[in-house]
């Protein structure tokens, strides 16, 4: 069984970090890239990093670049997303999921094989 579990989520102050963490279990997880993705109320889901089944190249959205940070450790067939200088227009629900290599620096959905259920960041002082 396929299962992609994101964690870390949480209330933080605006300015603050949080790292959230993407467990993958079922499936070769050294072959396949991972991309985080969020969706805010009432918004669509958006794409945010994404980083190659290597680790070796990652990528960001505008809205994120400079603040987050993907990386990931195969070993533990984890991804993680370091977040930082968070403000309220961050707050949503996190989301990974794991895709095609080949496409990973579009950021997009329809790339992505499988998914996880998000983990909620709440940003508010």
């Amino acid at each position: 069984e396929v299962q992609l579990q994101a964690s870390g989520g949480g209330l933080v102050q605006p300015g603050g970090s949080l790292r959230l963490s993407c467990a993958a279990s079922g499936f070769p997880f050294d072959d396949y890239a991972i991309g985080w993705f969020r969706q805010a109320p009432g918004k669509e889901r958006e794409g945010l990093a994404c980083i190659k089944n290597s680790g070796g190249y990652a990528y960001y959205t505008h809205p994120v670049k400079g603040r987050f940070t993907i990386s990931r450790d195969n070993a533990k067939n984890t991804v993680y997303l370091q977040l930082d200088s968070l403000n309220s227009q961050d707050t949503a629900v996190y989301f990974c999921a794991a895709g095609e290599p080949v496409r990973c620096p579009y950021i997009m959905e329809s790339a992505m094989h499988y998914w996880g259920k998000g983990t909620l960041v709440t940003v508010s002082s």
